[in-house]
């Protein structure tokens, strides 16, 4: 996707960093001579971009696809990729402090090698980025132009002076950081998620901006890692959509692990003194201070959109919201389709490659297929991480869906006890009277593993009854999952065998 503030060809700090280059955007790149008119012209070579492009052109589509920057996006080059690498990482030094939990000792001289880290994270992603080379998307039959894109007319663009004709258009170009307004925050450097993975060392002193899933995650590692870390968080829980019980069980996590938790903190001004951040802190009126050597950013994200000349096109436009979409991901013009962090709430990867393949179908093959009908489950990665699929009680009460929930805590499940990882449950939500799923959370350390047995039970309509039949590997932590269905069972038995 065309990211702000991201060069098209980051200078390479290693072997690594410039096969990712290579692949993500190769310097003696020749953009394709255009064909007369595109079945598909795709803007934006992310998530949502990639896999629109791919399966149109195995639809048999002439397909062109258009990226600024680097190919693979967020989520190969700041974002899913790169976090989960040294997320990874931060886990196993957490684990060598805490070996004694474990019946070994702890390693006598525990050393965060920290450029060795961030090595391992850029070999990773260097790998990844080979599936989404130019030269990859090339041969699978993609005309791919490396360069700058902005609507013509209703049914043509322009790449670096290129025009592009075409037949429908997919944008999906994305989103961005979005900085908060805080005094003295530019002039004294802040990190984002664009630019952190850049780092060569670790911060001694850290304070993230943010209490939402990137701020959570790496505020969780960085202090892993070695950093003393502070999170702010402006609200009385960090991930303020999950339950309740959720967010406070991240909390607790955050405090064992030795972050600095401050709820209810918003961050006022930024001041530079002896070469170290100096940020203002208000909670509950109280005002404090916190010096660090580096402050990241994780409150929200923007839709890239304002240099595609969208007005040119008929397309309707929000510059926080992103592009406005009908069900059908259709825009206001109904030649141009969107898809992706451009358009949608759910800024997730896999939402975007969902969204992608429903507009390419709609656009190419004239469906009818429905945003509104995906079940988009979605996860935290924290220790534990935190996943949620379907309705929260909130949500079915506002719709006056009477609920049900069953819940088993992971401490009942002996998969987790013999691993050590006793913290969180399983909480699925039913319709009460029946045993239809409506929504579920689970708190464990694979939670983003196990919520995907409840995505496929809501999809396929297949109740908790059902579930509880199902034989489940033992030992396992999704036998929570297990546990949740027996406890529906055992409430529906009335007794059957008559006392002596």
């Amino acid at each position: 996707m065309q990211l702000s503030g991201i060069p098209s060809a980051t200078p390479p700090q290693d072997a690594y960093e410039r096969e990712r280059t290579e692949n993500a955007h190769p310097a003696p790149w020749r953009n394709p001579k255009p064909a007369g008119r595109y079945n598909l012209v795709v803007i934006g070579g992310g998530p949502a971009g990639l896999v629109a492009a791919r399966v149109a052109a195995s639809m048999g589509a002439k397909v062109a696809l258009v990226e600024r920057g680097l190919l693979g996006g967020g989520c190969l080059n700041v974002g899913c990729i790169p976090s989960k690498a040294i997320i990874r990482t931060s886990r196993l030094y957490a684990e060598m402090r805490n070996a004694e939990h474990y019946g070994a000792q702890v390693p006598a001289d525990i050393r965060v090698d920290f450029p060795a880290v961030m090595k391992r994270m850029h070999r990773i992603t260097a790998r990844v980025s080979r599936f989404d080379s130019a030269q990859r998307l090339s041969s699978a039959g993609v005309d791919v132009f490396l360069g700058e894109a902005h609507f013509t007319a209703s049914d043509s663009l322009s790449v670096d002076g290129t025009k592009l004709r075409f037949r429908k258009a997919l944008v999906a170009t994305g989103a961005r950081p979005d900085t908060p307004s805080i005094p003295g925050l530019v002039e004294a450097g802040y990190l984002t998620n664009e630019n952190v993975f850049d780092l060569t060392e670790l911060p001694r002193r850290l304070l993230v901006i943010g209490g939402g899933p990137l701020g959570c995650e790496l505020a969780q590692a960085f202090c892993r890692f070695g950093a003393r870390t502070s999170i702010a968080q402006s609200l009385p829980l960090f991930l303020p959509k999950e339950e309740r019980d959720a967010a406070q069980l991240l909390s607790d996590s955050f405090a064992r692990d030795g972050i600095d938790v401050r709820l209810n903190t918003e961050a006022v001004k930024v001041r530079m003194e002896g070469g170290r951040k100096v940020v203002d802190l208000i909670s509950d009126g109280y005002q404090s201070t916190v010096t660090v050597d580096a402050i990241l950013t994780g409150t929200g994200r923007l839709p890239n959109v304002e240099r595609l000349n969208l007005n040119v096109a008929g397309i309707d436009c929000d510059a926080t919201l992103g592009i406005r979409i009908d069900d059908f991901l259709q825009t206001s013009n109904p030649r141009i389709y969107a898809a992706g962090d451009a358009c949608l709430e759910h800024k997730f990867t896999h939402t975007a490659d969902a969204s992608a393949r429903i507009a390419v179908h709609n656009a190419l093959a004239l469906g009818h297929r429905r945003l509104s009908a995906l079940t988009i489950p979605w996860c935290t990665y924290t220790d534990p991480e935190i996943a949620h699929v379907g309705l929260y009680v909130r949500e079915a009460r506002d719709r006056d869906i009477p609920v049900r929930t069953f819940t088993i805590p992971m401490h009942d499940v002996h998969r987790a006890i013999a691993d050590g990882e006793e913290t969180g449950f399983v909480k699925i939500h039913l319709k009460e009277r029946s045993d239809r799923i409506l929504g579920a959370t689970i708190v464990a350390r694979h939670a983003g593993e196990m919520i995907n047995e409840i995505t496929l039970a809501i999809v396929a309509r297949i109740g908790l009854k059902t579930l509880a039949r199902v034989i489940h590997a033992y030992p396992t932590q999704a036998e929570g999952i297990k546990k949740a269905a027996d406890a529906y069972i055992g409430s529906l038995r009335k007794p059957t065998i008559q006392s002596p």
